[in-house]
């Protein structure tokens, strides 16, 4: 299990770019291609009902003006990831992500 800085590190790796955004606020200008990310879910493994392994599930979406782009590719490649829906808003593509990390 990671962090959450190690998945934002690694994002940025996959990426290229600083354009991570965590929990962004509704004001923030941001600049694409970007994948925006945020906590959805937790997976708790439990023995003798007491919790030993806690597994953190994030949704990321990949938002890019280009519809062919390769990040999606690249991001699908992430171990413990799957892809989960595409849609398009305002003429930009989001392409969303499942990953346990």
């Amino acid at each position: 299990m990671g962090t959450r800085a190690g998945l934002q590190t690694l994002l940025e790796t996959v990426l290229g770019s600083r354009n991570v955004y965590f929990q962004p606020p509704p004001t923030l200008e941001m600049k694409y291609p970007c994948i925006v990310y945020n906590l959805d879910n937790m997976n708790t493994k439990f023995a003798d009902n007491n919790p030993y392994r806690i597994e953190k599930r994030y949704s990321l979406t990949i938002i890019d003006k280009d519809p062919d782009s390769l990040i999606p590719d690249k991001i699908a490649l992430l171990q413990k990831c799957m892809f989960d829906r595409h849609f398009v808003t305002d003429n930009l593509n989001h392409n969303i992500f499942i990953i346990f990390f």
